[in-house]
């Protein structure tokens, strides 16, 4: 009955039997069953054929309606058949798309990237280039992990912003940067947090002062300013006598920083506290002639 078909195609109508299924589901599953192997076989066909312009109606389909797996490997072999041709634009372009298509951000970028220096002429540039710069923004992780890539994609929206200042583009790329550097705000307060939280106050103190001068407008503001005394006032409990006097000072000063900048905060009662732990433990120093200099 089929003999026309191959082993492989005749064992599937085999499968098909009316002793193993339904006769209604039977028929159905074997014209999808055909309409597949059809599919294959055309594919395999084009992967094979020697015809340029097949192969490139056949991958812009492909494209076109999102089966972007089967249009990689065939834009992959028409970058190298239509380098120095007036198709090369059109085929980079494309493959760029496809490997965005399928979420592979890294390389989409890579020929985003390459397609502007390529084609430094083509109406494509500027798509291409904020396509490049979007791409390092899906590959930016969540706070909690390293930032390379934010910090990259910052780089790259902010260089499409300069380079085309009047875009269309250019209030959602701004967004994108906002959002970008928000998680860098939060990386640096969970960074400066976790050196308090494990005893290291040196290095907390100095996260610390420097997520305040990044990002002066951040919420954060307020807390990492009493961390900064807090840090001070327990680094200089844990120090020898001949250091605590410097960072009880340094605690004193972060204090009137802090009553400064935020006089009504809701922290200003544990903050005074540390102030007057830090006075008070500064004139039990200098009382003491074993660590003040001054009274030996």
């Amino acid at each position: 009955m089929f003999t026309h078909f191959s082993p492989s195609v005749r064992a599937c109508f085999v499968i098909l039997s009316p002793m193993k299924f339904p006769s209604l589901w039977s028929v159905a599953f074997g014209a999808f069953l055909v309409s597949m192997l059809t599919q294959c076989s055309d594919y395999n066909k084009m992967l094979k054929s020697g015809n340029l312009e097949e192969k490139l109606s056949y991958a812009e389909a492909a494209l076109d309606s999102g089966n972007c797996f089967r249009a990689l490997p065939l834009y992959d072999e028409l970058m190298r058949l239509t380098r120095g041709t007036e198709r090369a634009p059109d085929v980079h372009y494309n493959r760029a798309l496809t490997h965005d298509c399928i979420n592979d951000f890294y390389l989409s970028r890579y020929y985003f990237q390459s397609f502007v220096k390529t084609f430094p002429n083509d109406a494509r540039v500027e798509e291409a280039m904020f396509r490049a710069a979007l791409c390092s923004h899906y590959l930016s992780p969540e706070s909690s992990l390293d930032q390379t890539d934010t910090r990259t994609a910052i780089d790259e929206l902010q260089l499409f912003m300069d380079r085309y200042p009047a875009s269309a583009l250019r209030d959602s790329t701004q967004n994108m940067i906002e959002g970008l550097r928000g998680k860098l705000e939060v990386k640096a307060f969970d960074n400066a947090r976790l050196y308090h939280k494990t005893g290291n106050y040196k290095s907390a103190t100095i996260a610390m002062a420097n997520a305040i001068e990044d990002y002066p407008g951040s919420p954060y503001q307020e807390e990492l300013q009493f961390l900064i005394i807090d840090s001070h006032h327990r680094y200089a409990e844990q120090s020898t006598n001949r250091r605590k006097l410097e960072r009880y000072n340094d605690a004193i000063q972060a204090f009137h920083t802090f009553a400064s900048r935020f006089p009504a905060s809701t922290r200003m009662d544990e903050a005074r506290r540390l102030f007057d732990s830090s006075i008070q433990a500064i004139a039990e120093l200098e009382s003491d002639p074993t660590t003040n200099p001054a009274n030996r």
